[in-house]
Order: structure tokens, then C-alpha cells, then sequence
């Protein structure tokens, strides 16, 4: 359905910005889009913290149906939880989002945020802090939502997250990238090769 392969300075006209950051590019020499989050923007909603927040930036196509979206994604964070990776978000009260999140000190935390009537949960596993890479894939099938990584194109994708939205069957989902710097701006994600297609 869609293949951005960030090669020319237009976006694909499929592609919306949620709350488009103030600072990105498309690098078409190097084929990547380039996003600089804004400072206090993120995704969550109520659990364990309190605060609800809608602010991070997305970039999204309409998708109906089932489907399966990859994207690498490569982070130059600088504050703690920043973060960027794959989106699917049917309201503020329910979506999910995968990345690898940093913690200035030990290893970045690679997860999954699954929120369902309005809280949210992180499920994470420890991600080695000197890579600065990850192919991320999710794909629906109805109502259900499986979640991969690998750390190259050679190696084989691993589940991360298997999780059930419920409500969601037959409806529409927006999908695609997201970034966000819940601390403070510095961070620079960059995204190669963007591809959502059916089934």
C-alpha cells in the first residue's frame, strides 16, 4: 500500500503529521527522514505517573484492514526516554507505540506501550546502548497487534509484544512513525524505508 523510501523532498501524499514537529527534513541523498522531537512531547496516558500527554509527533497513513508496517529507525538520543519507532493509534484513548527508549545511565530499554481505555502499560526488555539501530514491524491481524524487532536486515525478527485492542475491529488505524523527547529537545531519530502493506 505504501513504500517511502525518503528519496525525494516531498512526502508521499498518503503521509499526515499529528503534531508535526517544528524541525525535520527528508535527506534524500542518504534516504532518510530526519525528525528533531520537540522538548516535554510524548505519548501516555495516566498509569503510574499521573499525567496524560498527546504532544509527541507522528506521521500517519489511514490504513483499513489488516496489514504489516516495518521501518528502521536510527537514534542519536540525548535525555532520558527519548525515543522513536512505529505507531498504530485509533484515538488518544487507545493506540500503541514500539521504540527503543534511552536511560542515560546502563542499557536502553527496547518496549512496547499498549494503551486501552484511556491508561496506558510498558512492557520492556534491555536493548545494548551502543547500538544506535533497529528494524521494528508490526502487524494486524483484526483486533490483534504482533510486534518485532531484529538489529539488522540479516537477522531474524523476535517478538516483542503481542497485544489485543479491543474495539478496534473493522475500524480504520493510523500508522506510521513517531518520535518524542519527554525531557528536553537535543534528539535527532532518523527513519529509513517506511513500507506498509496488506495482510
Amino acid at each position: 500500500m505504501i513504500e517511502e523510501t525518503f528519496d525525494k523532498a516531498d512526502l508521499n501524499p498518503q503521509l499526515t503529521w499529528f503534531n508535526e514537529p517544528e524541525e525535520w527534513a527528508v535527506d534524500t541523498a542518504a534516504r532518510r527522514l530526519v525528525v528533531m522531537p520537540g522538548a516535554g512531547t510524548d505519548f501516555w496516558q495516566k498509569t503510574h505517573y499521573g499525567f496524560a500527554a498527546d504532544s509527541g509527533h507522528f506521521l500517519y497513513a489511514r490504513v483499513a484492514g489488516d496489514f504489516t508496517m516495518t521501518v528502521e529507525v536510527f537514534f542519536y538520543p540525548c535525555h532520558q526516554y527519548d525515543q522513536a519507532g512505529l505507531m498504530v493509534r485509533f484515538s488518544a484513548d487507545c493506540w500503541l507505540k514500539t521504540s527503543v527508549e534511552y536511560e542515560p545511565e546502563g542499557p536502553a530499554k527496547l518496549g512496547v506501550v499498549v494503551t486501552a481505555g484511556g491508561f496506558s502499560d510498558w512492557s520492556v526488555q534491555d536493548f545494548p546502548r551502543e547500538r544506535s539501530s533497529v528494524e521494528l514491524r508490526i502487524r494486524r491481524v483484526g483486533a490483534d497487534f504482533l510486534v518485532d524487532y531484529r538489529e539488522s536486515t540479516a537477522a531474524e525478527w523476535n517478538m516483542i509484544r503481542m497485544a489485543h485492542l479491543a474495539g478496534v475491529e473493522g475500524k480504520e488505524a493510523r500508522c506510521g512513525l513517531y518520535a518524542c523527547s519527554p525531557k528536553a529537545a537535543g534528539f535527532r531519530a532518523e527513519f529509513v524505508g517506511l513500507k506498509i502493506t496488506n495482510g
